[in-house]
C-alpha cells in the first residue's frame, strides 16, 4: 500500500471512529439497561480517543508526507470486559433490556470486527515499525471491544448461562 492509499485509509478510519462514537452515544442514551449504558459510554470514550489520535496523525502525515515521529504509541487503558463484569456483579437482578439492545450490540460487534481488520491491514502494509505498532495497538483495542460486545450479547441472550460461565460454578457440588 503506497502512502496515499494509507492516508486515504486514515480518512476512512477517522470517519468510522466518529460514526461509531455517535452510534455508541445514541445507544447509551436510548437503553434502559445500566450495564449496556456503561459499556456503550466506555466504548464511545475509547472511540473519541482513537479519533483524536488518528486526526493528529493524519494532519502531521499530510503536512510532512511521512509517518510523524511525535504520534503517541499508547492509549488510555481500557477494559470493557472488566467493566461489564463489575456492572453485572453490582446489579441485583438482570437489568432491563429489549430487542433494540441486542440489535445494537450485534451492529456494534460488526463495526468493531471491521475495525480490527482495517487496522491489521494498515499494520501489515507498513514498513515503519512505529506505524506498524500504532495500527497493531488500535487493532488490538478494537478486538477487545469486539470480544466485550460478544460477551454482552451472550449476557443479554442468556443471563443465567453467562453467570454460570463467568462465576465458574461447579456442577459437582464442590
Amino acid at each position: 500500500m503506497n502512502p496515499n492509499e494509507r492516508l486515504n485509509a486514515l480518512e476512512v478510519a477517522l470517519n468510522n471512529e466518529m460514526n461509531e462514537r455517535q452510534f455508541y452515544l445514541n445507544n447509551a442514551a436510548r437503553t434502559r439497561n445500566p450495564v449496556g449504558k456503561a459499556m456503550f459510554e466506555r466504548i464511545a470514550e475509547d472511540e473519541l480517543e482513537h479519533y483524536e489520535m488518528i486526526k493528529k496523525l493524519h494532519a502531521q502525515w499530510k503536512e510532512g508526507g511521512k509517518w510523524p515521529e511525535t504520534v503517541p504509541l499508547t492509549v488510555k487503558e481500557t477494559n470493557v470486559k472488566a467493566l461489564l463484569q463489575r456492572m453485572v456483579k453490582e446489579s441485583k437482578e438482570s437489568p432491563a433490556s429489549d430487542g433494540d439492545d441486542l440489535a445494537a450490540i450485534e451492529t456494534a460487534a460488526a463495526f468493531e470486527s471491521k475495525g480490527v481488520d482495517l487496522y491489521r491491514e494498515l499494520a501489515d502494509a507498513s514498513e515503519d515499525p512505529k506505524e506498524k505498532q500504532f495500527f497493531s495497538l488500535l487493532s488490538g483495542i478494537e478486538r477487545e471491544h469486539f470480544l466485550s460486545l460478544k460477551d454482552m450479547e451472550e449476557y443479554l441472550k442468556n443471563p443465567a448461562s453467562w453467570h454460570t460461565a463467568k462465576e465458574r460454578h461447579g456442577l459437582d457440588g464442590a
